[in-house]
This record gives C-alpha cells, sequence and structure tokens, in this order.
C-alpha cells in the first residue's frame, strides 16, 4: 500500500510539473476563448514586408524615379559700365568708379531628351550672359539657349554631357483636381528639395503672368529658385513646369502655378524644329459674351467670345468676320472664353485654311480663315 501511495504520489507530482511547465511556455493551448479576429474584422499589417507598407503609402519611387532629370540653373550677367569711366575729365570729377559686381541668379530646370534638351522658365535665364547647370549627380555643364517664348515663359536650353538621366512626359490633360503632385526644384538655393501636394484647380488664367495662361494650380510647395523646376506625378512623370506663387511675403503659402507638359511640349518641339514658336493671328478684338452683349448684339447665344473689333485686311476681315459676331468654335474646338479663344487661334497654323464657326443675329454660319502668322508683340488675336 505504501508503494502504490508513493508511486502515485510520484505520478501525480510529474503531471503537475509538466502541466506548469505548458501553461507557462504555451498558454494558448489551454486559452479557449474566442480570438479577436473570429469575432471582428480587422485588417491585421503585421503579416506585411516593409517593402509593402512603403509602396502603399510612400512618394519615394516617384521622387527618385524624376529627381535626377532635375537639374539647378546658376545665371550671372556682367555689370554694365559706366561709358564715360576712362574719361579722364570724368575720373577727374567723379573719380575712379568701383567695379560692379555681375548679377547673378539661381532657377530650377528639367531635362527632357537624351540629347540635352532643358527646359526652364524664360525669366530664370532671361538677360544672362552665362548659364550653368548643374545635375543632382555633381556634374556641371555651361548651357546654351536654342530658344525662348516670353509668351508662355519657357525657355530651352542645351548642354553636352553623355549618360543624361531624362524625365518621362506625362499627360497633363488627363490630371483632375485632387491628384497628388511633387514640386521638385532649388529652393532659395539650398539645393534640390521635393514638397508634396494636390492639384488645387486647373486651367487658372487671367493672372497676368503671361500671354498664354493655363496654369495647373497646386499647393505643393513652391519657393523662388523652384521656377523652372518640375512638378510630378506619383509616377514620376512630368505634368508641369513650375513658375509662379501667390505670395505676400515671398515665401509659399499653398498657392504655386505651374505650366502643364501640353503647352510645353508645343513649345520644346517648335522651338527645336524651327528656332521659335509659331503661333495663327486672325486680327481680331474678343471680349468675354454675357447677358447683356448677347441681347445688344440680337444673338441667342451665351456660350462663345464676342468680337467688338476687327482690323482691316487682316485675316478674319478677309473672312468675313465682323463686329458683333459670336465665335463659337474653332477647327472644332469650342470657344468658351476669351483665353481659349486666344489659345485655339495660337493653335493655328499661319497660311493652313481653319473652319471658324460663328452666330450672328441672322443665326449660325461657318467661315473659312486663312490665319497669318502672329506677332509676338502684338496685341490682338
Amino acid at each position: 500500500m505504501k508503494r502504490s501511495w508513493l508511486l502515485f504520489s510520484q505520478t501525480v507530482t510529474i503531471l503537475v510539473a509538466a502541466w506548469f511547465v505548458v501553461t507557462t511556455l504555451k498558454p494558448e493551448w489551454f486559452d479557449k476563448r474566442p480570438r479577436l479576429a473570429s469575432i471582428v474584422p480587422v485588417f491585421d499589417m503585421s503579416g506585411f514586408e516593409r517593402s509593402d507598407l512603403v509602396a502603399a503609402t510612400s512618394l519615394s519611387g516617384a521622387a527618385k524615379l524624376a529627381s535626377p532629370a532635375v537639374v539647378s540653373i546658376s545665371t550671372s550677367k556682367a555689370p554694365v559700365r559706366n561709358p564715360h569711366a576712362d574719361d579722364p575729365w570724368f575720373r577727374f570729377f567723379f573719380g575712379d568708379q568701383p567695379n560692379r559686381i555681375p548679377q547673378t541668379g539661381l532657377g530650377s530646370g528639367v531635362i527632357v531628351s537624351p540629347e540635352g534638351y532643358l527646359l526652364t522658365n524664360h525669366h530664370v535665364i532671361a538677360g544672362a550672359d552665362e548659364i550653368e547647370v548643374q545635375l543632382s549627380d555633381g556634374r556641371q555643364a555651361l548651357a546654351e539657349v536654342i530658344g525662348t517664348d516670353p509668351e508662355t515663359d519657357l525657355a530651352v536650353l542645351k548642354i553636352q554631357l553623355r549618360e543624361l538621366p531624362v524625365i518621362m512626359l506625362g499627360n497633363s490633360d488627363q490630371l483632375e483636381v485632387g491628384d497628388v503632385l511633387l514640386a521638385i526644384g532649388n529652393p532659395f538655393g539650398v539645393g534640390q528639395t521635393v514638397t508634396s501636394g494636390i492639384v488645387s484647380a486647373l486651367g487658372r488664367n487671367q493672372l497676368g503672368l503671361n500671354t498664354f495662361e493655363n496654369f495647373i494650380q497646386t499647393d505643393a510647395a513652391i519657393n523662388p529658385g523652384n521656377s523652372g523646376g518640375a512638378l510630378v506625378d506619383v509616377n514620376g512623370h512630368l505634368m508641369g513646369i513650375n513658375t509662379a506663387i501667390y505670395s505676400r511675403s515671398g515665401g509659399s503659402m499653398g498657392i504655386g502655378f505651374a505650366i502643364p507638359t501640353s503647352t510645353a511640349r508645343f513649345v520644346l518641339e517648335s522651338i527645336v524644329r524651327e528656332g521659335a514658336v509659331t503661333r495663327g493671328w486672325l486680327g481680331v478684338e474678343p471680349q468675354q459674351l454675357d447677358a447683356e452683349l448677347a441681347r445688344h448684339f440680337g444673338v441667342n447665344t451665351t456660350q462663345g467670345v464676342v468680337i467688338t473689333g476687327v482690323l482691316q485686311n487682316g485675316p478674319g476681315a478677309s473672312a468675313g468676320i465682323r463686329p458683333g459676331d459670336v465665335i463659337v468654335h474653332i477647327a472644332g474646338q469650342p470657344i468658351r472664353d476669351v483665353a481659349g479663344l486666344l489659345a485655339a487661334v495660337a493653335a493655328l497654323r499661319p497660311g493652313e485654311p481653319s473652319v471658324i464657326g460663328i452666330e450672328r443675329r441672322e443665326g449660325q454660319m461657318e467661315m473659312t480663315v486663312i490665319p497669318g502668322r502672329r506677332n509676338p508683340n502684338g496685341r490682338s488675336r
């Protein structure tokens, strides 16, 4: 009996010890309560790799893809020397004039071709005697001005370097308000900087910045020095050239403007192909149509642009356009405002016939016009 009791006690002791060890190391084996995931559906991210999380939340991929093609531009302009500085009498009365410090400027640019073509703003390089481009990899080169277009504030430069990083041009016409964008440039000369924001508005015009305005508005931080830099989408594709900000302090206030890639591509191809941007011209003075003007001219539409003046012997007059006509479409493109008319006329090729739809008191009609070549200093459309 005593032996049996001893065997029983030893067995119980071993079982209790085993139970203690198992409950300590594997408590879930004895936890019969239902798991949280079986009661409430949850999104558990613990099983995701860090690369998966970065791909879903980070814009680093777009920045890495686009940043190498964004360059810093430094310009210098020799000081203007007084023409009388060598005149002995001038020096007698006014003394030796101190040498003036050369004027310098900073901006940004975007490499858009393996051949070394760059896009930047006209105002970044205007009047410069020397333009130096510095790439993100540290290489430097002097740039040649291929051509400029002050009416859109764009310029095309070229550098002679091998194995250049090139940005991919996107389709800015597909942008929508709310799309995420990155602004890349060299603000205040501190070095290449990437900021993020969204498309705040599209088709901004009548800002008084350029003759042809069709800006992308963004709240991505754009500051002095960003001019000429890249505005890219989440895929790293170029959507615009940063050009201006609205600011009372000189710094970013969340309202920046970029020239869309569609405009930049047209200017780039025109300058490279022809050396200058060639635009159509009709020789008319337009005004936005409203209900009062529609009643005054006796037309049955409030959509379009009314012509208030026609240049004698100009392309418009030769085609039969007269004051009071309302232009409703040009070459199949609807016209809703003066900015749209200006852009549509500019897109016409000089010397090639185009169809214009107008509304008169007598009704609608179409006429064929042969546009002339626009004078950049002229005001009439």
